[in-house]
């Protein structure tokens, strides 16, 4: 979160884009992440030069790109968007624990621990819990 706060009032522009849980369940979770990154591209308050994408480049995108593999760990550009999504991603958590109370959300920010697991096989799934996603 400090982080964030730090980098957000330097980012000369922001695009946040999300997959829901039907839309990973209909195609998986690499296509649903690249749709995700997609609308985030399609929602930056300015036209980039070019982007680095961690990983590989992304297809039905009409900038210039650079997939970078392991671009978290080795481009700081990529690096600060991932701080940034992640921060995003908590605070979404945050609310749905105030939604959907007994799951834990805010904890375990939606990752699979012992506490999830267990809260999911006594309540059941939510509408944000993927229902490909197999408990084991």
């Amino acid at each position: 979160m400090e982080l964030a706060t730090l980098l957000l009032p330097e980012a000369e522009g922001l695009g946040l884009g999300l997959a829901s849980s039907a839309e990973i369940d209909g195609t998986n979770i690499h296509k649903a992440s690249h749709l995700a990154m997609r609308r985030a591209v399609e929602s930056l308050s300015l036209v980039p030069d070019m982007l680095l994408v961690d990983g590989f480049p992304l297809n039905g995108v009409k900038y210039q790109q650079i997939g970078i593999p392991r671009g978290d760990r080795t481009c700081i550009s990529i690096a600060a968007a991932s701080i940034v999504a992640k921060v995003f991603r908590d605070g979404l958590m945050d609310f749905f624990d105030t939604v959907y109370s007994g799951y834990g959300l805010a904890r375990n920010k939606g990752y699979g621990t012992e506490e999830h697991f267990r809260s999911l096989k006594e309540r059941g799934p939510t509408g944000l819990h993927r229902m490909s996603f197999k408990l084991g």
